[in-house]
Formats: structure tokens, sequence, C-alpha cells
């Protein structure tokens, strides 16, 4: 591959992994080691390619400065389709940790869960509200007044719990390492999503 397929190839990863907050040209250029007219060109480049070619379902959008990946308008009809008609999916790995960081440390506020993940957890939030399996429980004191998420009574009908106290409890004395390979809840949560 040459280098100019092989910076295409990373734009398009880093925009698909940015999602709806897209990147900047100077966040691209930092993040690929280029100079910013050569990613401004290469975009370009590839905002024509998807444009002109019908069997893409996605294009490349430069929206309030950022660069994203989104859907060709044309689709609308197809994604509606799954918005109004959603199949069965089992939960990521990434709902998965939100998911039990919600349930063990209730309420919560999103940037408590990203300092415990370590990474964004807004993706997770919002597959795990349009479930039911988590929703709003209230506002924290302090400047913004964050939301605070909690589980919901469908958390417990699909996990089989009679209350959140019947949590298998959190090991308290082990190492980092230790907790790494402990299992906790999350075969019982892959069982039930993905059976």
């Amino acid at each position: 591959m040459n280098s100019k397929m092989k910076l295409m190839s990373n734009l398009e990863s880093l925009l698909f992994v940015s999602g709806e907050d897209g990147l900047t040209k100077k966040q691209l250029a930092f993040l690929t080691s280029s100079k910013e007219e050569e990613i401004e060109e290469i975009l370009h480049e590839m905002m024509q390619e998807y444009k002109v070619n019908s069997s893409r379902g996605i294009e490349i959008k430069l929206l309030a400065g950022t660069y994203q990946l989104v859907t060709k308008h044309q689709n609308i009809e197809i994604i509606q389709k799954l918005v109004e008609n959603p199949t069965p999916q089992s939960l990521s790995q990434a709902s998965l940790e939100v998911l039990a960081i919600i349930a063990y440390k209730q309420p919560i506020t999103r940037v408590e869960m990203e300092e415990i993940r370590g990474v964004k957890s807004e993706r997770p939030i919002h597959t795990l509200s349009a479930k039911g399996l988590i929703q709003e429980v209230g506002r924290a004191d302090g400047t913004g007044r964050a939301i605070l998420y909690g589980t919901t009574n469908e958390f417990l009908q699909y996990f089989g719990l009679e209350d959140i106290k019947a949590l298998p409890p959190l090991p308290e004395d082990l190492s980092v390492d230790e907790m790494e390979d402990t299992d906790l809840f999350m075969t019982k949560f892959q069982e039930t999503f993905e059976g």
C-alpha cells in the first residue's frame, strides 16, 4: 500500500472512530503526522470519491469546522426503518462496561464513568438508554448540574434480579491486574444479550 492509500485508510478510520464529534484538519494532521495542506487535499479527494460512488452508503462532510463520516441522504428510508424497528442486538463491550459501572456506582455522571473507563462513554450511554436499561435519575450538585444515571426496572428484569442489592459483590482486596481477570457479571450480560 502506498503512502497516500495508507493516509486515506488512516483518515477514514479516524473519522469513523470519532463519530459525530468529527475531527478538525489540524487534529487529523497531528494524528497522522502530516501537513494540514496534505490532509485537506486528501480529504477533498475522498469526499469526491464518496460522492460519485453510488455504491457507498457514507460520505465525508465538513460540518462546523470538523470532518465527519455521515450516511448518505438517499439512504434515509432504510435508516428510518432501522430506527422504527430496531433489531435485537447484543451489547458491545463498551456498553457492557458502562452498564456494569452504572449498576455498581449509581447514581453516577458521565464524567465519572469516563474517569473510570478512561475513554468517552456518550455512545454506550445512548445505546443503554435506547434499550431502556439505564435512565436519568437526577442532577449532580455543582457547576453544570450533570445528569446522574442509574439502572431501570427493565435492567433488573433482564438479569433476573429482585433489586440492585442482588448484584454479585465487587472483589474488595484484588489488585488492578487481578480485577481485569475477574469476570464479575459480564458473562451473564453477554449470555443475556447474545442468547
